[in-house]
């Protein structure tokens, strides 16, 4: 291992995570934790965030909950200063709240694509501009949007799908208007995982007709093994620490090959 690279690979470091209470989000900042980074979890449900920030103090690691909605527009700039109060500063933001749908072009609403857009991509947007506010001083820091395979394979409902290739769009202006400086950002397109999203996704239970589960079945290999959170987390690691300090703009995909 290079002499550059902590034991810890997050020693010192604050990560702010949204959506952690439960599934990839809650993986990462149980992860990040072990690596030596102060956590500040955000999730609308105060008792999974609750447990989930208490079961990470258990076994030693640093972290607090904000209950915050990541659609609200004032929620950024709460929960950064919430961070700063608590551990001084903010160095890695990732933007994993979000939810599913398979609801079809045909079936959805103008109310409808504005929720989804407004945790899946508006949310992403307001989350990231803070923390460029609190990076740009110092020309250090690190955004990692958790996207999804149907930015690039998009299969599920259209609000769903749109917002995830917005992501990746986004992620990747980012990179290029910070290039060369300090300051990076990657995505991570998680494939179908052991969440319970997924369960209800494989099982008819999101939002949506059959429609766009019979597109799924024509392009994507469902035989392939799901991943599991900590996959998606350990991804997010390497871009987050010295690892990947050489990478951004990438959007790098976690799915056992099952959308290729």
């Amino acid at each position: 291992m290079s002499a550059d690279l902590e034991s810890e690979l997050l020693n010192g470091k604050t990560a702010i995570i949204t959506g952690a209470s439960k599934g990839i989000g809650k993986a990462i900042g149980e992860l990040f934790a072990n690596e030596g980074a102060s956590v500040v979890l955000t999730a609308r449900n105060e008792e999974t965030l609750s447990e989930t920030v208490d079961g990470i103090t258990a076994d030693g690691g640093e972290a607090i909950g904000v209950v915050a909605d990541a659609a609200d527009p004032s929620s950024p700039e709460m929960v950064f200063n919430r961070a700063v109060e608590e551990f001084g500063q903010v160095d890695i933001m990732v933007n994993n709240a979000g939810f599913g749908e398979m609801v079809s072009i045909e079936e959805t609403t103008d109310e409808h694509f504005e929720e989804v857009l407004g945790v899946n991509l508006f949310g992403v947007f307001r989350h990231s501009r803070e923390a460029v506010q609190h990076f740009l001083p110092r020309d250090e820091g690190v955004i990692i949007n958790v996207s999804s395979v149907n930015g690039n394979t998009p299969v599920n409902g259209v609000s769903y799908t749109t917002s995830k290739g917005a992501v990746n769009t986004m992620t990747r202006n980012l990179a290029m208007r910070f290039a060369g400086t300090g300051i990076r950002c990657n995505a991570i397109a998680p494939g179908v995982t052991e969440t319970d999203a997924a369960e209800a996704w494989k099982n008819g239970e999101q939002e949506g007709g059959d429609e766009m589960m019979e597109v799924t079945e024509k392009y994507v290999n469902l035989d392939v093994p799901e991943t599991k959170p900590l996959d998606q987390a350990y991804a997010a690691l390497y871009l987050a620490s010295d690892m990947g300090k050489a990478v951004s703009g990438q959007i790098l995909q976690i799915d056992n090959g099952g959308w290729l």
